[in-house]
């Protein structure tokens, strides 16, 4: 084990956090770390990272402290970082971040993985928001980690960036590295997650594979154009969550045979019905809704 949380709480004051928290990072697998705004993610990374302590609970890098010396050389990050000095090329950038590291990748290799050879010798300053991130990403991997932390490390990516990230998150998994993702694009950890946790309120509320945590949620998908209001499609019994596209509406519900009789009986004006699979981005919505389900707007990948 790389990495774990063992029945770990927060708090501040009287907010608690995370509560009773605990997970497992293995190597050469991608764990994604899901949930709302607000749902415990930063806190729980900062606690495995040595940023902050645990109420109480245990929290080991390595099985020795997150803040040991050897726990850190060992561990490469990718946060959102700010203050990153403007002046400094690329290449110097990641030249010096390799040298606190004994057992760094070379120079060449590290540009290579991260996309950065053809601006190596620019200015920090001078790069657009998605070559930013190409950066922070060398300077994660640079001492050649065998545990990794992705904080949302695609923003600001086009589609093709996006993909040929992957793929050499995928090549540092091969090779044995473990991988800590937090990512508001459903479909990338989807893609990339051997085992998807979600949180909520500081707690896990589910936790399996990607096909697993499908299942754990509505499986189906009904949508329609109807006159019903939420109030009343709330009165339906089956459906886990409501949500307004456009003038569509998208129910999700473990029981969609039912469902679509019920919506046919109850609104004569009903059109437009479909019924389909529930996706990732639908289970997460699902077990992340509150209990008294309204009407809420479409997930947007990225949104912070």
């Amino acid at each position: 084990m790389v990495g774990e949380l063992l029945d770990v709480t927060k708090r501040y004051g009287a907010v608690t956090a995370v509560d009773g928290l605990s997970l497992h990072l293995q190597p050469g697998r991608v764990t994604a770390l899901l949930g709302p705004n607000g749902a415990g993610k930063t806190t729980a990374v900062r606690l495995l990272l040595g940023l902050t302590r645990p109420t109480s609970g245990t929290a080991r890098l390595f099985g020795e402290d997150p803040t040991s010396l050897n726990a850190r050389r060992r561990t490469g990050v990718m946060l959102q970082i700010a203050n990153v000095p403007e002046t400094l090329r690329v290449r110097e950038h990641v030249h010096l971040f390799s040298s606190y590291y004994p057992n760094a990748m070379p120079l060449a290799e590290t540009l290579r993985i991260a996309g950065l050879e053809a601006i190596a010798d620019r200015k920090y300053g001078e790069l657009s928001g998605g070559q930013k991130q190409r950066v922070h990403f060398a300077l994660a991997i640079c001492g050649n980690p065998d545990l990794l932390f992705l904080d949302e490390p695609t923003v600001g990516l086009d589609v093709e960036s996006r993909r040929a990230f992957w793929q050499e998150v995928r090549k540092l998994t091969a090779r044995g590295c473990a991988i800590l993702l937090t990512t508001h694009y459903l479909e990338e950890a989807d893609a990339l997650a051997d085992r998807i946790i979600v949180i909520n309120r500081g707690a896990v509320i589910a936790d399996g594979t990607p096909q697993g945590m499908k299942a754990l949620a509505a499986a189906r998908r009904i949508r329609c154009v109807t006159t019903l209001t939420v109030d009343r499609l709330n009165r339906i019994p089956g459906i886990a969550s409501i949500r307004q596209d456009g003038a569509a509406t998208e129910l999700l519900t473990h029981d969609a045979e039912r469902v679509a009789r019920e919506l046919l009986l109850a609104d004569a004006e009903l059109s437009g019905l479909e019924i389909t699979g529930a996706g990732l981005e639908e289970a997460f919505l699902a077990l992340t809704s509150a209990p008294a389900r309204e009407a809420e707007p479409a997930l947007a990948g990225g949104r912070r």
